[in-house]
């Protein structure tokens, strides 16, 4: 893999983002994957950051929560669309995805999480700042389309120390 600047890919990063991406973690001995569609890279306290969303709900949040840092890969040309779907259906309670879609987990290099290797790009982001979403922070057209059931998300910034392309 070599490595880019943050910025060289955001446009294609976000673009493809809508489609799905991979938002990997580690805490202790546990990896876990899951699908992301939503996101955002920018720059904020002199810094480039990657921001993501994980809900309460998620087996992911547990994770994070114990980590800080986590890495995102994103298929850029079309492809891992049936992984994506599991990543997203299918909780790491309950199965170990890596396994059960043969993922190859690559050890990313500034920070304790995985990478997808069969991802075309990747960041690697360590946990900076983190913001809950609530009622109070959201407009209440959002509250009704996108939390009917009180299942807020917990918006992480992930400060981007690393930049790959395959």
């Amino acid at each position: 893999m070599k490595e880019v600047m943050y910025n060289d890919y955001a446009k294609q990063a976000l673009e493809t983002l809508a489609k799905g991406a991979f938002l990997n973690v580690r805490a202790g001995q546990e990896d876990n994957t899951m699908t992301i569609g939503w996101g955002s890279i920018g720059f904020m306290w002199s810094r480039p950051v990657f921001m993501v969303m994980v809900r309460y709900s998620r087996h992911t949040y547990q994770l994070i929560e114990k980590s800080n840092c986590f890495t995102v890969s994103i298929p850029m040309h079309g492809q891992l669309k049936k992984e994506l779907g599991y990543c997203g259906s299918k909780s790491g309670r309950d199965c170990n995805k890596w396994q059960d879609l043969n993922l190859t987990k690559i050890e990313a290099n500034h920070v304790d999480a995985p990478l997808v290797g069969e991802c075309d790009l990747h960041y690697e982001c360590k946990i900076i700042s983190k913001q809950e979403v609530t009622s109070n922070t959201i407009t209440s057209d959002m509250v009704t389309t996108f939390y009917n059931n009180n299942d807020y998300h917990v918006l992480y910034y992930g400060e981007i120390v690393g930049t790959y392309l395959k």
